[in-house]
């Protein structure tokens, strides 16, 4: 049974008092310490629309009667689309899904304890992997195909997505002149632009810089897309005590401040552009100032600013699932399970780094995609929560069992068994007896034999006439 679109929002970590302190704070620091754009072309935009604009220092300030205009304008709901209507997902309110993240420069193999560059075939792969994984919602572009050119990489990261999967693909974009062949190829994908605005089967990221700040590179590239009216989304990632405040409230003032400027500039550019509200917030190891990825507190970050998202009513980019371990050992498991848990509880919409990623962020695993499928699978069985009426409180069965009896053979159990318990489809529930008849492997062996068996089934492709359309017109694909 496959549980995603589920909804959050039974954990709480802000009070309604503590989020109307972060909103109230980060309304002060834009109008009174403003932030600062890099961009030309976002400058004018800002103040066009109204913005005390400081050009020497490229500062730029706002009331916040203005912000709440702009805000305002976003879409509280925004469908991203898959090749398969049945892997759309929906997002805004407390709905909840799961996928992929990251620009992982190495693959993990866990065989021989060693990492290895990641190319544009394991970016194949992954997808053909991810394609066939139920918990696993949409496919953010994961890795970096470090073989190709800087302005090969954005179409051909694309295409290795839409040509091996059929779930929504998500991924940043590097140069102007990539995105525009990024949206060109969804667009012949599609049928045509209009087809892609009615269905993105593409959505972008442009990243905002804590603290406070719209870098050039990013700022062009966030006008390009809200022109083109492709959905987006603006994460920060502030570092506790690097750039951000220490403390986790200060951190979040700060992550929601710069994810408010992605969405104010958005709608300054193309009013209703879909754009998500969106986190990488986490902490730094102060003895080094180490970036951290799998920390509890990134978790505790991510449920807040699910929190600050529902009080916009913006749909919520989230992170979790990560960790800093180096292999395929417990830390990878606790870490991962834990903060895709709060996240997932929150009702955090669109949580990215749900899968496959380790050691900082700097590397996936196949077989860890298969590992953080099982963990989504439970975290998802703890976001529907416990149903409570007359069926399943089951009264007349209890009363007809009575006591000492049991309920093994009876209608109920066999009409709720496979619905009301998550069944895992990795985890193993043997005696330690029929565990070593089988092999005595551990969790990673068996991930690896998942990974074998599901690479080997045929794999989804673009048609034919489509494929040869966009290979033929966008040359730059290494097919």
């Amino acid at each position: 049974m496959t549980r995603k679109g589920l909804d959050g929002g039974s954990f709480k970590i802000l009070t309604e008092d503590s989020i109307l302190k972060v909103h109230q704070t980060a309304m002060q620091v834009i109008e009174e310490v403003g932030f600062e754009v890099q961009s030309d072309m976002a400058l004018e935009l800002f103040e066009g629309a109204g913005a005390r604009v400081d050009w020497e220092k490229h500062l730029v300030r706002l009331n916040e009667d203005k912000v709440k205009e702009l805000i305002e304008a976003a879409p509280s709901e925004i469908r991203l689309c898959g090749q398969d209507e049945a892997n759309d997902i929906i997002l805004g309110g407390r709905r909840v899904y799961a996928g992929t993240g990251g620009t992982a420069l190495y693959v993990y193999q866990p065989d021989v304890n060693q990492k290895r560059l990641a190319s544009i075939e394991d970016l194949r792969c992954i997808a053909r992997l991810v394609d066939k994984l139920d918990n696993i919602h949409f496919f953010l572009l994961p890795t970096y195909p470090n073989e190709l050119p800087l302005e090969q990489v954005d179409v051909n990261r694309f295409f290795a997505g839409l040509d091996n999967t059929t779930k929504h693909i998500m991924g940043g974009v590097y140069t102007l002149a990539g995105a525009e062949q990024v949206i060109r190829m969804a667009q012949i994908v599609a049928g045509s632009a209009e087809n892609l605005r009615q269905r993105p089967l593409i959505s972008m990221i442009a990243c905002i810089i804590s603290p406070l700040r719209i870098d050039k590179t990013y700022g062009d590239l966030l006008v390009t897309i809200a022109r083109n009216g492709i959905p987006v989304a603006c994460p920060a990632e502030p570092l506790c005590g690097a750039t951000s405040p220490v403390t986790l409230a200060g951190t979040l003032v700060v992550q929601t401040v710069d994810s408010l400027l992605g969405v104010m500039l958005t709608q300054i550019v193309n009013p209703g552009t879909p754009v998500l509200f969106g986190s990488v917030a986490t902490n730094t190891d102060l003895r080094d100032l180490k970036y951290l990825a799998g920390s509890v507190e990134m978790g505790l970050l991510n449920a807040a600013g699910a929190q600050m998202a529902q009080f916009y009513q913006l749909p919520f980019y989230a992170t979790g699932g990560m960790t800093d371990s180096k292999t395929l050992d417990a830390q990878s498991g606790y870490e991962s399970a834990l903060t895709n848990l709060l996240c997932a509880l929150s009702g955090a919409n669109f949580i990215h780094d749900a899968a496959g990623l380790m050691e900082f962020a700097m590397t996936v695993s196949y077989e860890k995609y298969v590992i953080d499928n099982e963990i989504l699978g439970m975290v998802m069985r703890a976001v529907e929560g416990i149903k409570v009426d007359d069926d399943t409180l089951a009264f007349d069965l209890i009363k007809q069992v009575g006591p000492g009896g049991n309920f093994v053979a009876a209608r109920h159990t066999r009409h709720f068994m496979r619905s009301e318990h998550y069944q895992p489809s990795l985890s193993d529930r043997n005696s330690q007896e029929e565990w070593l008849a089988k092999g005595g492997k551990e969790t990673w062996e068996r991930a690896s034999e998942i990974v074998k068996e599901l690479l080997a089934k045929p794999k989804h492709s673009l048609s034919a006439p489509i494929r040869q359309q966009v290979l033929s017109q966008i040359k730059e694909i290494i097919a």
